[in-house]
């Protein structure tokens, strides 16, 4: 940038540093011209470290100079206290600098001789390699040896050159710490895994116990039903007999009767006692089937499920959907990006997945390098081995009007198809989406934002690119 700028309105309020036209300088022996003034060539474009530093060391001369020495626009700023100096009068000290040669060869004689070895140096058109670039730049513009601009332009690139090694390794760092957050994150995930694996492991065995327990429950009251039917079957044949002693002799009615009457009394008992006794039946069932909601109800408590009236891509989607809506939003909630290689492991896991790829899309974006052939194989190596780890159906699909040769064996789990002609490889996946049935989870990587939008509305779930390679990388 060059070493005059524009001053901050801010700076004016505090300090109103103003400069005046060179006509009212007055004579300050402006007529000798300097020893650089032949140079027609405009001002170099300084970057902003080496601008700084020449105003600070022109403003760390200012008050040693003599004051008819000293430009009419700088001798309120010399009357500056030294940390407000560099830091108000730096435009009218950056606009001098570059306009009056004479003024610049009074400060680069005191700052040379503040300079020592350095200033030497420089003068003589060399920079020690030990030096500051910024401090060598600085120096040159000022005293402006031969070759002072190839010293300016080489102290720019190593000032550039450092900025740019400690964005790096600022962007290493960073990556670093979010690989160590991520891989803490596995351990928790991993240790309440097993977790709620033990959990589930006694839940069963108590269903198991319940079940039985269920069982005897059911053969008793069979027990006694058949019981029932018994009873029933002999009050059925007393009252028979008594139809038959009815028939008897008017000498033997009474008898008959007598008998008759006892049969009732036995056959209303017997019958007091299979309600009572089916009465206690139906207690302990109901209390059992008591006990076992009660149980279920806890565990579905314990477990915090809902009610299982949707299918586990219904859940998927809704996250999905919420995990879109959070991003606009700016809330920090459990929604994952599309280029989050968690979230592909997270739609994986689902039953019968069906991941599909866009080939050429991801292979590109993360080995661009690489001739086509070894992109391919590459990529189609990398997906065996996560259908190996999750067993479930990957496709990958590649525009190509032709079957193309040279490709790797294709691992088990992994179908590779290519575009016919006529056709591309976004609307191929596009096909593959819908001949899958409602509520099978698809997952679609593709960084294509037509392919996303035109297979989310089929019910699939579009992710980045980046998700994929990260995973793959990971593996």
């Amino acid at each position: 940038m060059p070493l005059t700028e524009p001053p901050d309105d801010n700076l004016q309020q505090e300090e109103q540093v103003v400069a005046v036209p060179a006509a009212d300088e007055g004579p300050a022996g402006r007529s000798d011209p300097p020893a650089d003034s032949g140079d027609p060539e405009r001002e170099p474009s300084l970057p902003e470290a080496v601008r700084q530093r020449i105003v600070s060391l022109t403003a760390a001369v200012l008050p040693g100079l003599p004051a008819d020495e000293v430009p009419v626009p700088l001798r309120r700023v010399a009357k500056f206290a030294p940390n407000r100096r560099a830091r108000l009068g730096a435009p009218a000290i950056a606009a001098q600098l570059a306009g009056d040669p004479l003024f610049r060869q009074r400060v680069t004689a005191r700052v040379l001789a503040d300079a020592g070895d350095l200033g030497t140096a420089v003068v003589e058109g060399t920079a020690p390699a030990a030096a500051d670039p910024v401090e060598v730049a600085a120096l040159a513009y000022l005293a402006r040896p031969r070759g002072w601009r190839d010293l300016i332009d080489a102290s720019g690139a190593a000032v550039r050159a450092e900025a740019d090694s400690a964005v790096v390794a600022e962007l290493v760092r960073q990556a670093e710490q979010r690989a160590t957050r991520a891989e803490h994150d596995r351990a928790v995930a991993r240790v309440e895994a097993d977790k709620l694996r033990d959990e589930l492991a006694r839940v069963r065995e108590e269903l198991g116990q319940l079940r039985e327990e269920s069982r005897q429950l059911t053969r008793a009251l069979r027990e006694t039903q058949a019981r029932e039917r018994r009873t029933s079957e002999l009050l059925a044949t007393e009252r028979g007999r008594a139809a038959r002693a009815a028939a008897d002799a008017d000498a033997e009615l009474r008898r008959i009767r007598a008998r008759l009457a006892e049969a009732e009394a036995a056959a209303s008992i017997a019958r007091a006692s299979t309600k009572e006794a089916r009465s206690v039946d139906d207690a302990r069932l109901w209390l059992l089937l008591e006990t076992i909601g009660q149980a279920a109800v806890g565990l579905r408590r314990e477990l915090a499920l809902d009610p299982v009236d949707r299918l586990p891509a219904d859940f998927v989607a809704e996250a999905f959907a919420d995990s879109t809506t959070a991003t606009a939003a700016g809330a920090a909630t459990r929604a994952r990006d599309t280029d989050d290689p968690a979230r592909l492991d997270q739609l994986l896991a689902l039953p019968r997945a069906h991941l599909v790829v866009d080939g050429y899309n991801v292979t590109k974006r993360g080995f661009g390098e690489m001739s086509l052939e070894q992109q391919r194989k590459r990529l189609i190596t990398g997906l065996g081995g996560i259908a190996a780890q999750t067993g479930d159906e990957i496709t990958v699909v590649f525009d190509g009007a032709e079957r193309i040769h040279g490709l790797p064996p294709t691992p088990r789990g992994v179908r590779v198809l290519f575009s016919r002609k006529g056709e591309t490889a976004d609307e191929l996946i596009r096909r593959l989406v819908r001949a899958e049935p409602p509520g099978r989870p698809v997952v679609v990587i593709s960084s294509d934002r037509e392919v996303a939008d035109g297979v989310r509305r089929h019910g699939a779930y579009p992710l980045g690119a980046d998700s994929l390679l990260r995973r793959l990388s990971r593996s």
